[in-house]
């Protein structure tokens, strides 16, 4: 006797039970029914896209990454869901479009006799009301205004034919719709195979171009459109989101590049250079990694981002993954040639314009460190001042869990890791450059791992991809916002600029040196120290930032933009769009803190000018 087939219960009931606690609790929906169907809505939205079949084309991710979706095969089932959804938002938010996402059976316009790439096709479709028709034209508009990879949107009538999906609109009733059918120009002609790059640029055009239309639709519904169509993304990380940045920063905490590369025996090896005369290469010693390179490689690559469904956030993790190969990578190659190129990759060549600006700054500035090494605080004393400031910090925020190491391993001056302050032994700070440099150190570096670390994403205090020029700038900033930004302390970073333009050039440390101490007026402790930093690991080229970072910092200001978004976490001037994004859709909070040395009566005149419009050496405190 054959069993007897149970078919499934309608998902409506627990769906609309959903909706309830959502309305009620403010808890987001993510529905798993049936067979591979997906209700996502995070918060309450007046829009809800639509994917009905394949969940390997582009047209699932489009819809994916949004935070109202549904994913369904069936499209009756699609229809039912779609309605009630609609119904019990249209109550609360006043209006509601449904956007039924998917693509066309073929890239019609591309044939084998176009001498050139040819427009792709993207049909669009739209109940009669003044609504919907307004969000067609935003979505034509959109959609139009961008290219992907030399290919043009044309926009026109969808027209449904045999080969063409379904269209959802049937089954809303007197629900407001919009249909969105783009050409599959991704995929490989005549192949299974993909554009990997091409398909993410479908994906954001369309993601974005649906966001449009949603505005224009409630514009035209007579309620009050947001800010920023923007605003109608994402609002929370699903957990694939959570669980990546995790895992990445599992990784990320394995090691501290910079520690890895930086000698432990700095002032050993300042006497054996002084001790052959200047003229040969000192010992450099560095701390065993504690790790196999090759084995983090694994698990970093391990992290899958295929299913985040957020194409930013998806970006920004991927970009640091890469950053973190890189690293690996250069620590793997430490004290070998390789090093020196996989650091030119890491922290680009030193442009020409930023090697101009450095020679000006060395030969205008004059009060260069005398080379009589005059007695100035110690160690105990850096560290005492430090752990005050930090208690500041405290005070205003419980969390900013900071300490304070005093370490024999270092050359002389501070290093931040990341909740750690790190003061080397052999420190000998002028009073005078005290706070500056704790300004630097704790009210940058420390403050933005702690206002990160309150982000959500550990990413945020690790730092996006590329962000070490920016926190720099910011850093060199703080010290001239408090005054103190001697022409000694900009000569040094100036002459870290020529110093890495020198050691990419080919020029041996013993060479740079002479560059520095004969040709530019650096004493010869001062030139040596840059020209460690520079060489460390093998040739370092990071120390060109400092400079291009409080460059990019001026220009910021001057052009008017704030300081506040770069207060979130470690970010880098090229996410500024991202982080506005992010904020937009409320996936970032307000920085927890903000330097105190920004509300002090000293830096408000110096802010004020920077805005006006600086240049670095105008920092100079006369």
């Amino acid at each position: 006797m054959k069993p007897k087939l149970v078919e499934a219960e309608s998902p409506l009931a627990e769906i609309e039970a959903d909706l309830d606690a959502l309305f009620r609790d403010g808890k987001p929906i993510r529905r798993e029914f049936g067979d591979g169907n997906r209700l996502h809505i995070d918060r309450p939205l007046p829009f809800l896209c639509v994917h009905i079949g394949s969940q390997q084309d582009a047209a699932f991710q489009v819809v994916s990454a949004n935070a109202s979706y549904l994913i369904v095969a069936d499209i009756s089932l699609a229809g039912e869901v779609a309605r009630l959804v609609a119904r019990r938002m249209r109550d609360h938010c006043g209006a509601f479009l449904v956007l039924d996402i998917g693509e066309l059976a073929e890239d019609r316009f591309l044939t084998e006799d176009v001498p050139f790439l040819p427009p792709f096709e993207i049909a669009l479709a739209s109940g009669e009301t003044t609504a919907e028709k307004a969000a067609l034209k935003r979505f034509a508009t959109a959609a139009s205004g961008r290219e992907a990879k030399y290919r043009t949107p044309r926009v026109a009538e969808f027209i449904p034919t045999k080969s063409a999906k379904a269209r959802l609109s049937g089954d809303l009733g007197d629900v407001a719709g919009l249909t969105v059918r783009f050409a599959p120009i991704y995929r490989v002609p005549g192949s299974e195979r993909v554009y990997p790059e091409l398909r993410d640029l479908v994906v954001a055009n369309m993601v974005d171009s649906a966001l449009q239309a949603v505005s224009a639709f409630l514009k035209a519904s007579k309620l009050e459109p947001p800010a920023t169509h923007r605003s109608l993304g994402r609002r929370a990380y699903i957990d694939a989101v959570v669980r990546a940045d995790r895992a990445l920063d599992s990784v990320a905490s394995t090691f501290d590049f910079l520690l890895a590369v930086t000698p432990i025996n700095a002032e050993p090896a300042w006497r054996e250079f002084q001790a052959g005369g200047f003229e040969h290469v000192p010992t450099l010693l560095y701390r065993p990694l504690e790790f196999e390179v090759a084995a983090q490689k694994r698990k970093l690559y391990s992290v899958s981002l295929d299913h985040l469904e957020d194409p930013l956030l998806t970006t920004l993790l991927s970009q640091k993954q890469q950053e973190l190969d890189l690293q690996l990578s250069m620590l793997g190659a430490r004290e070998t040639p390789r090093f020196v190129e996989l650091g030119r990759a890491l922290y680009g060549s030193v442009e020409p314009s930023l090697a101009t600006r450095a020679r000006a700054i060395l030969e205008k500035a004059h009060g260069a460190a005398s080379a009589a090494r005059q007695k100035g605080l110690g160690a105990d004393a850096v560290a005492a001042a430090a752990r005050d400031m930090i208690a500041g910090y405290r005070a205003a925020y419980s969390d900013f869990d900071a300490s304070v190491e005093i370490r024999g391993d270092l050359p002389a001056g501070l290093l931040v890791s990341r909740n750690l302050l790190l003061v080397s032994r052999d420190t000998n700070l002028p009073p005078e450059r005290l706070t500056a440099l704790l300004s630097h150190e704790i009210g940058v570096h420390l403050l933005t791992y702690f206002n990160g670390n309150a982000q959500g994403l550990a990413i945020f205090r690790n730092g996006l991809a590329g962000y070490e020029g920016m926190q720099e700038g910011l850093a060199v900033l703080a010290e001239y916002l408090v005054g103190g930004m001697t022409a000694a302390r900009l000569r040094l970073i100036a002459a870290r600029v020529v110093a890495c333009q020198a050691m990419l050039d080919g020029a041996a440390f013993e060479e740079t040196f002479r560059i520095l101490h004969k040709d530019f007026g650096l004493d010869d402790r001062s030139a040596f120290n840059v020209v460690l930093r520079v060489f460390r690991g093998g040739g370092l080229a990071k120390d060109a930032i400092y400079l291009r970072g409080v460059v990019q910092v001026l220009d910021h200001l001057r052009s008017g933009g704030s300081l506040t978004p770069f207060w979130i976490g470690k970010i880098s001037a090229a996410h500024f769009g991202a982080i506005q994004e992010l904020n937009a859709r409320g996936l970032l909070r307000a920085p927890r803190l903000e330097p105190a040395f920004l509300s002090s009566d000293a830096a408000r005149p110096r802010l004020k000018k920077a805005m006006a419009g600086i240049d670095p050496i105008d920092m100079i405190e006369t």
